[in-house]
């Protein structure tokens, strides 16, 4: 039985991946170097898990290959902070599916959505 999936996303540069990726609160787990080159590294944020490794492209494309969806227990004030320091793809909104979210972008130009559900009642 699968215990957990870890989607891996090919970068052009692991080591400045990571770097901004601890800048949004992510914590790293580990990492491979070879010659002084960060091939790999996995990540943590919160229960979630993510994986970079060496051999992706740039890309000047609107929307990459795939997106990271973040569910996060306070996105406003997760929002708050990020508004200023990422490129923001969409504002603070609900949307049709009861979640409250947000997209930023990436160092790489992948899409980041953090997510809520809104609360009913």
């Amino acid at each position: 039985m699968p215990r957990n999936v870890v989607p891996m996303i090919h970068v052009p540069d692991v080591r400045s991946t990571v770097a901004w990726y601890e800048t949004l609160g992510f914590t790293v787990e580990g990492t491979n170097e070879d010659d002084g080159e960060m091939n790999w590294a996995r990540l943590t944020f919160g229960r979630g898990e993510l994986m970079f490794a060496a051999g992706g492209h740039p890309s000047t494309a609107e929307r990459r290959e795939m997106d990271v969806y973040i569910e996060v227990d306070e996105v406003e004030a997760l929002y708050q902070r990020l508004k200023e320091r990422a490129e923001l793809v969409a504002e603070i909104n609900d949307t049709f599916y009861g979640m409250r979210e947000f997209i930023i972008r990436d160092l790489n130009r992948f899409w980041i959505t953090f997510g809520q559900p809104v609360a009913t009642g």
